[in-house]
């Protein structure tokens, strides 16, 4: 984005412009400074430079910062914030005692000369400082943006949105939108969620300054802030806005949300564009501009399939969405930004050169299009349906769909049966055989392997032909039942369990041909695998959603003692769609519990507690167990409570990103051991925010990092897919990939089922 910057500057009149990594470099006064806070639509930060200075040691950054004369900048009674960054830096690694030692400087220079210091205010300081260590080279500057130039002030801060605003902007810019609203050409958003590129196309049309709606900057608390040029400047933007929204051509936007449209609608009228964006909830499949619209730019953020794990679903959104542009948009521009290029193909037009951008840390590309017949292409069909590699908690048991199924198997047929539906069984009769055979031969290499390594419960097979798209895990322990009191469990035997999980088939694959195919699996597992129809249970995995998040989809209540590595868990399969124990972990659970003997572990989203059992079991001298669910919380309770350990354990049901933000604020904890395994996505109403491990993950790992005890270790994992993790955020740490030795036997022909990494100060 920094061309795009640079060409910003240069409308803005600013000279001496100098384009530098993810930055750019520029000279002027203190107008051309306002203006670039006022007006830039791309730019994250604004910092005037005070000094730069060489820094070797500790001591040397300290003193580098007291050279300043502080007084020129604050009051002794006033506020200010700190932000420090390093990068290559042998004197300081560690961002939060940098920090700190600038603020010492300033705070010590104040009550040296004053007996009174300025506080410290992280929200809205009447100044806030920024250093940057580049080697044994620090930048020091005053922050006259105060907090990030994408906040433009229309969006509820409370909404997390899936890009921010300067982004957008850039996509806009890079689309050719400020010319095609010139010519009063139309724009449009077919999935627009929140409203954010609606809104940033108004903005840039109708000659909006974006930081017009805002009542903080890093400047307006400042001691050289000039107050009579700031209000001529917020003067003169009101009137080119007031003048540019008299012009302002169609902007449109769909979305088949409700609750979004509802959004979107709320931030049109938090930036004062009622009655100038209409917003209607309308299907991708039913985008289409009305007549009176003259053609101009369609532009979304579509999905990127990968928070949910349905790439095929997705994949086929973009087909239709293909199909979309080139029956209704003749003539159009189009552009989307994107972060799997195939996906792009999906939609059968030729595109212009992509362009590189960045959402958070996730790489994407920006696709325009000129939607023209001579554009048009046929997309290569693939032969073999991706296999969804995330589990979601989430689904529900169909029964019914379930019982039709295998009806659908062992119902004779009629004699009117036609020479098609025929042919039709026998190729599910020959599919159900190869699925046998696949499932013996993979049943004899991996028995013998769990025998080897004393492992009872392991994954049999995994999508491994794509027209069977199910898991299939065998679970041997003691069938059980319960005692009066909740935490008591009485062995009845010894027995085997299949769990069966299928992925659910895209709308493209025929019900019936699935339901067929269905029924041949469910007909083979007892046979090939030896155990009763009533030992196999069957989960079907599909989107999820806030509102089930944590739902039963049944209330059986049977529970069964599995053993792992000593240690005994509670497994159930009928009531939720996960078993309570995620196999891909087995050897990141053995790795804690052999390194747990006499430390303190923290075990953050637990889900079910079997990693603290572990730890226990490994001697662990105390363990905390957090989790959202009180259900969860409560099953770790009978895990810990069917093994006997020493130690003090704790379980608190809490929101795992709160507790986790506000004891690293405290500071009051420490771990020697710690595992945190977020989800990859979450919306649920029991949240605050949106949740998204991609964009959120430095911020996390940060967290968990200031509980860590001195030469702690923290195991953090992930099963999104296409997980980037942002080790350039996160320099200052020792960061160390261990997923290929993560990733257990039973799972080796699917290595992306997680990843991991082992994360020390």
């Amino acid at each position: 984005m920094e061309t795009i910057l640079t060409d910003e500057l240069q409308a803005l009149g600013v000279n001496n412009i100098k384009a530098t990594l993810a930055g750019v470099a520029f000279q002027g006064d203190l107008e051309t400074a306002y203006r670039a806070c006022l007006w830039s639509r791309t730019a994250n930060r604004i910092l005037l430079v005070l000094s730069s200075f060489e820094v070797k040691t500790q001591e040397d950054l300290y003193n580098g910062v007291q050279k300043i004369d502080w007084f020129e900048h604050i009051n002794p009674e006033d506020s200010f914030a700190v932000s420090f960054s390093a990068k290559n830096s042998a004197a300081i690694n560690n961002t939060h005692f940098g920090a700190l030692k600038v603020k010492d400087a300033i705070v010590d220079q104040m009550r040296a000369r004053f007996q009174t210091r300025p506080s410290i205010n992280t929200e809205q300081p009447n100044i806030r400082i920024n250093v940057y260590l580049n080697g044994e080279n620090a930048q020091l500057s005053l922050d006259l943006s105060g907090e990030s130039l994408h906040r433009r002030g229309y969006r509820d801060v409370s909404i997390k949105a899936p890009m921010k605003e300067n982004l957008a902007a850039a996509m806009l810019l890079r689309s050719g939108w400020p010319q095609i609203a010139k010519q009063q050409g139309s724009l449009i958003d077919p999935m627009c969620g929140s409203g954010t590129l609606l809104l940033e196309g108004a903005m840039i049309a109708a000659d909006y300054a974006p930081g017009l709606l805002r009542d903080y900057f890093g400047f307006t608390g400042w001691k050289k802030h000039d107050a009579q040029c700031w209000k001529k400047l917020r003067a003169e933007a009101e009137q080119r806005k007031k003048i540019g929204l008299e012009k302002l051509p169609v902007i449109v936007g769909f979305d088949q949300n409700r609750h979004t449209v509802n959004t979107a609608l709320a931030h049109i009228a938090n930036a004062g564009l009622q009655n100038k964006i209409h917003v209607e909830r309308r299907d991708i499949e039913d985008a289409e501009p009305a007549e009176s619209w003259k053609p101009g730019l369609l532009i979304c953020n579509p999905p990127y399939g990968e928070r949910l794990g349905d790439e095929q679903e997705t994949a086929e959104l973009y087909k239709k969405f293909g199909e979309s542009l080139k029956a209704h948009f003749i003539g159009w521009k189009a552009a989307m930004i994107i972060s799997n290029p195939e996906l792009g193909f999906r939609l059968g037009l030729r595109s212009q050169k992509p362009i590189t951008l960045f959402n958070g840390a996730l790489e994407c590309k920006l696709l325009r299009l000129d939607i023209e017949e001579s554009n048009f292409f046929i997309p290569k069909a693939k032969t073999q349906e991706e296999r969804i590699a995330q589990a979601i908690e989430t689904g529900k048991i169909q029964e019914q769909r379930i019982a039709q199924a295998t009806q659908t198997k062992t119902t004779p047929q009629p004699e009117t049966t036609s020479a098609d539906t025929l042919a039709e069984q026998d190729v599910s009769e020959l599919g159900a055989e190869m699925f046998a055979n696949r499932l013996k031969k993979n049943l004899k290499k991996l028995s013998n392997w769990a025998k080897q390594n004393r492992i009872t419960c392991y994954r049999v097979y995994d999508a491994d032909l794509p027209e069977y798209a199910v898991a299939v895990d065998i679970y041997q322990g003691e069938a059980c039942r319960s005692q009066l009191t909740p935490l008591a469990y009485i062995p009845v035997g010894d027995q085997t369990w299949i769990n069966v999980q299928e992925y659910e088939p895209p709308k493209s694959i025929d019900q019936h041909k699935a339901d067929q195919r269905l029924a041949g699996l469910l007909a083979e597992i007892p046979r090939v695998l030896g155990v009763n129809r009533e030992q196999v249970f069957l989960k079907i995995r599909r989107k999820q959603k806030s509102t089930d998040q944590y739902e039963k989809h049944d209330d059986q209540g049977r529970f069964h003692i599995i053993e792992e590595g000593g240690c005994k868990l509670l497994v159930n399969f009928e009531d939720y769609l996960d078993t309570g124990l995620f196999l891909d972990h087995r050897p990141i659970r053995m790795l804690i519990q052999k390194q747990a003997k006499d430390k303190s572990f923290l075990n953050l989203f637990a889900y079910t507690g079997s990693a603290t059992v572990h730890a226990a079991m490994g001697g662990a001298k105390s363990t905390t167990t957090v989790d959202m669910s009180n259900t969860y919380i409560n099953w770790a309770k009978k895990n810990m409570a069917l093994n006997a350990n020493e130690g003090a354990h704790e379980f608190i049901q809490a929101d795992c990103l709160e507790w986790l933000a506000a004891e690293a604020q405290l500071a009051n904890r420490h771990y020697d051991l710690i595992f945190l395994d977020p989800p990859t996505f979450s919306n649920s109403k029991r949240m605050d925010a949106v949740f998204d491990i991609q964009n959120d993950h430095v911020q996390l790992i940060n967290n968990a990092i200031s509980l860590l005890s001195p030469g702690g270790v923290l195991y953090f994992s992930t099963n999104f897919r296409r997980f980037k993790i942002d080790k350039q955020a996160l320099s200052d740490l020792i960061v160390e990939d261990i997923s290929a030795a993560t990733i257990p036997e039973d799972f080796a022909r699917n290595p992306k089922i997680h990843y991991c990494w082992r994360i020390q100060e």
